[in-house]
């Protein structure tokens, strides 16, 4: 199900790097925002869920984030200040002069997704996908972990978490350099902050992922928020139709 006709835009995001953008069909405008390590491709196309959102109606509209995918890497690290990316993102909103859609994100993209909330975005609709609460609130939490495989790479052993991390950045051909400079950009978004978004917002998760945290604590957190439980854990969730479905009942309803 990739075989799914695409454009590709280029916004400027903060400091005017640019940003590479792929759009898919035509209808309700649709942002989602991808994972860390990942691109819009992987994260959206590979598995299907832009196909089944453009059949549902949807206008998709999908950076490639920062030091990820076609969008610029550069290795100076004064190019990764913090909320940089919701800088990007929120550019590409008042660019592209979206005024009336839906936002979604999974993983880091939910991340970014809520970075934007509290700085003023004002989606129909929100989806996080991927995150929990502590994930929000202390976005670093991961940091050492994420720190130590892109330093260490090539010296894990098989199977291991750390392992299975290296093999996907190599999947998304990432770039190490501008990987580790992303987690300067991480900010944290009290609960208290959270509790104010007032949208409609659907928090999907694998049965076995927790690695952001648990979801259901922030579905509880959001005034309009609710948890939809979807099989897989964090890597292999995204690779489930079920998510894909998930999105379109929700944005549907």
């Amino acid at each position: 199900m990739t075989d799914l006709a695409m454009e590709k835009l280029e916004i400027k995001g903060l400091g005017g790097l640019p940003i590479a953008v792929h759009v898919a069909g035509q209808g309700r405008d649709l942002v989602l925002i991808h994972g860390y390590f990942s691109n819009a491709w992987t994260n959206w196309v590979r598995y299907g869920h832009a196909a089944r959102l453009v059949e549902a109606g949807f206008r998709l509209i999908m950076p490639d984030l920062r030091g990820h995918g076609e969008s610029g890497k550069p290795h100076d690290v004064a190019a990764y200040p913090p909320d940089a990316l919701t800088d990007d993102n929120l550019a590409l909103i008042d660019q592209l002069g979206l005024t009336d859609y839906d936002l979604g994100g999974y993983s880091l993209g939910a991340r970014t997704t809520v970075r934007m909330l509290a700085r003023g975005a004002t989606p129909r609709r929100v989806v996080l996908a991927g995150m929990g609460l502590r994930g929000l609130v202390k976005t670093l939490d991961k940091g050492g972990y994420y720190k130590n495989v892109l330093t260490n790479l090539g010296t894990f052993e098989r199977g291991t978490s750390e392992w299975m991390t290296e093999a996907f950045l190599k999947t998304t051909k990432g770039d190490p350099v501008a990987m580790l400079h992303i987690l300067n950009t991480f900010v944290d978004t009290p609960a208290e902050t959270i509790a104010k978004f007032a949208q409609p917002t659907e928090v999907i998760c694998g049965a076995d992922d927790q690695d952001n945290g648990i979801a259901q604590e922030l579905a509880d957190t959001l005034p309009n928020g609710r948890y939809v439980e979807i099989p897989g854990n964090h890597m292999n969730a995204v690779t489930r139709k079920e998510l894909g479905e998930a999105i379109v009942r929700f944005l549907k309803d």
